[in-house]
């Protein structure tokens, strides 16, 4: 396993100038509608695999729910169906790499030979020579996972169960990614294909292994995952449904794209993870006044990865401090605990706090979505696509910065104020222009201390 296997599709189902490609995929990803509001991230996924040009969008939104898993992720299990080269089982390449031209993703030689004595398994490399199911689905976790090993394998003729087995094979635990490569239905009419591509959401949603290729050009690792996924008591959530019509071509003959993500445990925060949060936040405090000794972070596996939060301080409702991140740099459970002693001890709005105003002290821990950039064309444009109560506005403008969360619409309701008295936070004059600013929105989920 020396060999190299090189990009066969790039230039054609995306482009093959790097800095293209890498400024195409992260615009996919800024435009997705998630936002990382959720604990951990998924298990598995089910992509598209056309050019970016027609599913590229509605792969960005599963591989926009990835963007926590950056470090913890470190082996890709990437399944799809074989286009070109018909095969007998499972196909592994006999390559050391696949290249992209965004750079280099090693194969898991690990996992791999893992697989050896497995009858379903089998090394054919010229069934990955000029497959792109698989090569496309590279360049989006290159964008968002960093670095990682992959294990690629090409799905002919196999059964539901016996995708399902190597699957399990290869299951592992946080530091594995399964990941399924299909289109839904072909060449049929606009209003046909909307029908039968959400009969087959239904069905991936119900853990129905009874889909045909009619229905998924990988119908057999797509049902091999819902086998395995089952088993384990994944989650399926659909994110995205749309075909060709919708994206970039004509209605009178579409192919169907979907996204899927899968997974364990919970998949929203709930008051309980606040209360735990609230919990970090008080201890680190208490640590730096020298009031209690520093506590060791609860093991859980939603504090893992990086996130962005704010812990806000008040007292008798009145702001006491505030420091937060605006982009994720650390697991979520270190990055509270910094924000909290940060905005104890360093706000230079305030005097640092002192043990006796420990007990009058609120905490509110803000977890901040991933920012989605504002497209507008003048002020008025600006102003009307706001949501007053619900967007955190991050305002760049040459060298000034500042940001707004969104409890700042409790104390400025309108959307001019907010964004004049945003453009003085940040260093610039109220009635200064946003023409040539860059304005990025985000929610927050949001937890408040109850009195102590």
């Amino acid at each position: 396993m020396t060999s190299i296997r090189p990009a066969a599709v790039a230039g054609m189902f995306y482009p093959a100038a790097p800095r293209e490609l890498a400024r195409d995929v992260d615009d996919m990803l800024a435009q997705s509608a998630g936002g990382g509001l959720v604990p951990g991230f998924p298990k598995a996924l089910i992509v598209p695999h056309a050019g970016y040009v027609y599913s590229g969008s509605v792969a960005a939104e599963a591989y926009d729910r990835l963007r926590p898993a950056r470090g913890i992720v470190r082996r890709v299990v990437l399944l799809g169906p074989c286009h070109r080269v018909p095969v007998r089982g499972l196909a592994l390449p006999d390559a050391a790499a696949f290249d992209t031209p965004l750079g280099r993703v090693p194969i898991d030689r690990v996992a791999v030979e893992s697989l050896a004595g497995m009858p379903q398994v089998v090394v054919n490399s010229a069934v990955h020579a000029e497959e792109h199911a698989l090569e496309v689905q590279l360049p989006f976790l290159q964008r968002v996972l960093g670095e990682f090993s992959l294990v690629p394998l090409a799905v002919g003729a196999a059964t539901s169960a016996e995708v399902a087995e190597v699957i399990e094979k290869l299951w592992g635990g946080e530091e594995t990614l399964i990941l399924i490569s299909s289109d839904l239905s072909h060449y049929r009419a606009y209003d046909k294909a909307c029908v039968i591509d959400q009969g087959t959401a239904r069905a991936i949603l119900d853990f129905s292994t009874h889909i045909d290729h009619e229905q998924a050009c990988g119908a057999t690792p797509l049902a091999g995952l819902l086998l395995a996924a089952k088993r384990h008591g994944l989650n399926a959530e659909l994110l995205d449904l749309r075909n060709s019509g919708d994206t970039a071509g004509g209605r009178a003959r579409v192919v169907g794209y979907a996204s899927f993500a899968f997974w364990e445990g919970a998949a929203r925060f709930t008051a309980a993870h606040g209360r735990t949060l609230i919990g970090i936040a008080r201890n680190s405090m208490e640590a730096a006044l020298g009031v209690s000794p520093p506590q060791r972070l609860p093991d859980e596996p939603w504090l893992k990865p990086a996130r962005a939060s704010f812990v806000t301080l008040t007292q008798n409702g009145a702001l006491r401090g505030c420091i937060g991140s605006l982009e994720a740099q650390r697991p979520l459970g270190e990055d509270v605990s910094h924000n909290a002693r940060a905005a104890a001890l360093c706000d230079p709005r305030f005097a640092p706090l002192a043990r006796v105003e420990l007990a009058a002290t609120r905490i509110e821990v803000s977890l901040l979505a991933t920012p989605k950039p504002l497209a507008f064309a003048d002020h008025a444009e600006l102003i009307a696509q706001l949501r007053p109560g619900e967007d955190g506005l991050i305002l760049e403008c040459g060298g000034a910065r500042g940001t707004f969360l969104p409890q700042v619409w409790e104390t400025l309701p309108d959307a001019e104020q907010f964004v004049a008295e945003l453009k003085r936070k940040a260093g610039l004059a109220p009635g200064a222009s946003t023409a040539k600013c860059r304005i990025q929105r985000y929610s927050v989920l949001k937890w408040k201390e109850d009195s102590r």
